[in-house]
């Protein structure tokens, strides 16, 4: 870090030294909830997830497609009270 003033390497060290924190909830840091992938590492696949994750929420926003019906359980499961989170702002 005292190599650099560059502001989006130190954030890019940062981010890999200490982690992204929680995207949802009110922890501020450490590792967010993710058992596979790591957001430094694996920006790409995430980006290709969120972007299905956006195509399926415009074809089917409730999840109450026979084909969705298990992800909409397993939201739920997961994220409990913190889905109403996701709507502030």
């Amino acid at each position: 870090m005292t190599e650099t003033t560059d502001g989006f390497r130190i954030a890019e060290e940062d981010l890999a030294i200490r982690g992204p924190g929680e995207f949802l909830g009110a922890r501020q840091s450490g590792m967010p909830d993710f058992r596979v992938a790591n957001i430094a590492r694996d920006g790409k696949v995430l980006i290709d997830a969120r972007e299905e994750a956006a195509r399926v929420i415009e074809a089917d926003s409730r999840l109450e497609a026979p084909q969705n019906r298990a992800l909409k359980q397993v939201l739920r499961r997961l994220w409990k009270g913190r889905l109403s989170l996701a709507g502030v702002g």
